[in-house]
């Protein structure tokens, strides 16, 4: 990857930055304990705000604007916490598990800063089921750390104490809510809270709490060593910044990259530093901008630049960063049964627009994949995502799973009209679709 500054990526690239001594060796936790010792809280709080740095988990909400939200620790003595979101459970994403993978010492630095800035007492990093190596290599950098007095009592001789603690889910997407990951780590049912009251307000047990994202943490080192003029000298205005990029589907060289925020979808696709272009000599169909949750988006849009505000204007989102290419060989329809059956699989079911709307969406659409589908079934998909979203259930996965509908009723009402009139497609002996599946939507439905 040429052209530009890789900082996220480049300890991994030397082997052993996994290890207490290879992170050390390469200047880790440097930055820590000069800003314990030079550095207030409120300080390393204003480097975090002026730099820009936006959420990585999904929504880009602005980092150090987000820490301010604690309560002022003069005026409320309760103890905080800091929950670590790295329940990485969007389809399409995987950037969290190669940090961990590589670089967990990085997270912990970041962590760990964050708890000085916010004075909180203890984290908890609250990792997906399914990733148990990822588990057990972050585990033993806590463990690392713990025996060479980096996390704990009296940090770098500077009085400042903090315990990290980790904890493993159960394979629920709607754990990667913030409240729904605070009630599975008070040891409930993962079913999201209704908001107010906020986690600043009233978060784990009862008492100040801020979520972060593994990735959004793992920049935090890296802005207080060089700056909030460093950090904002790459990406956007609005969108400063490195970011990491998982591209996965119908590509020659999948895999996580990281690039500057603002980069075009075309470069991440096509340059041979990083996808290598749609594979077997094929051309793009519709491309997923950032998880299954924002949508397919036509080819046509490509060139959109991977920012928060570039992607709004296409009627998309950055979300995780997570492209999933489909190529012209392969079936929208049979993508967004695949996408409706995930979420109707997820729900929690405590809201009855999403218990019963993400049913009812996977329901329509198999039925229109297995050619039983209905023309008036095309604008019952847009009915019933209306009565979804935007916000009107207590969290957003009802949104992840309107928000994909709408795109395909928008962007390929075409195909959908033609599995109707054909009754299905081809693949399954139900039709002869022009948009039929070939062997590669198995591939498509195991990434996603």
């Amino acid at each position: 990857m040429s052209g530009f500054e890789t900082y996220l990526l480049s300890r991994a690239e030397k082997g052993d930055a996994h290890t207490l001594d290879g992170y050390k060796a390469l200047g880790g936790y440097a930055t820590l304990e000069r800003a314990l010792k030079d550095m207030s809280p409120e300080e390393v709080t204003a480097v975090v705000k002026d730099s820009g740095l936006r959420g990585r988990g999904g929504a880009g909400f602005p980092t150090g604007l987000k820490w301010t939200f604690m309560p002022d620790p003069e005026k409320d003595k309760r103890r905080r916490y800091l929950a670590i979101n790295a329940d990485e459970s969007e389809p399409g994403t995987c950037k969290d598990r190669v940090i961990m993978d590589d670089d967990p010492h990085g997270m912990l630095e970041g962590i760990l800063l964050a708890c000085y800035a916010m004075r909180c007492e203890a984290a908890y990093i609250y990792v997906r089921g399914e990733y148990r190596h990822q588990y057990e290599r972050t585990e033993q950098a806590v463990k690392d750390a713990y025996a060479a007095g980096i996390i704990g009592k009296d940090i770098f001789g500077s009085g400042f104490d903090c315990e990290v603690y980790m904890h493993k889910g159960a394979g629920a997407y709607i754990c990667g809510e913030e409240t729904g990951l605070m009630e599975s780590l008070e040891g409930k049912r993962g079913h999201p809270r209704p908001k107010p009251p906020f986690p600043a307000g009233f978060g784990l047990w009862g008492q100040p709490t801020t979520v972060n994202n593994v990735e959004t943490l793992f920049n935090v080192p890296f802005i207080v060593e060089k700056g909030a003029e460093w950090y904002r000298s790459m990406g956007t205005e609005k969108s400063p910044g490195n970011i990491l990029i998982g591209i996965s589907g119908s590509v020659n060289k999948p895999g996580v990259f990281e690039a500057p925020l603002g980069i075009s979808a075309r470069t991440l696709l096509e340059s041979e530093d990083f996808a290598g272009g749609v594979w077997k000599g094929r051309k793009l169909k519709a491309w997923f901008t950032g998880g299954s949750s924002c949508g397919m988006v036509p080819a046509s849009t490509i060139d959109t630049p991977m920012d928060h505000d570039s992607m709004m204007e296409i009627g998309s989102m950055l979300g995780t960063a997570a492209m999933i290419i489909i190529d012209d060989s392969q079936c929208v329809v049979r993508a967004s049964e695949v996408v409706a059956r995930f979420y109707d699989h997820e729900s929690c079911g405590q809201c009855s627009q999403c218990r019963e709307g993400t049913q009812w969406l996977h329901q329509i659409f198999r039925r229109i994949e297995n050619g039983q589908g209905r023309l008036e079934d095309i604008d019952m998909l847009t009915a019933i995502a209306s009565g979804m979203a935007p916000g009107k259930t207590i969290c957003a996965l009802s949104d992840a799973a309107a928000i994909p509908t709408n795109q395909v009723v928008k962007h390929f009402r075409d195909e959908l009209e033609e599995h109707v009139r054909a009754k299905g497609c081809a693949i399954n002996g139900t039709g002869a679709c022009a948009h039929g599946h070939s062997a590669d939507n198995q591939e498509l439905e195991a990434q996603a």
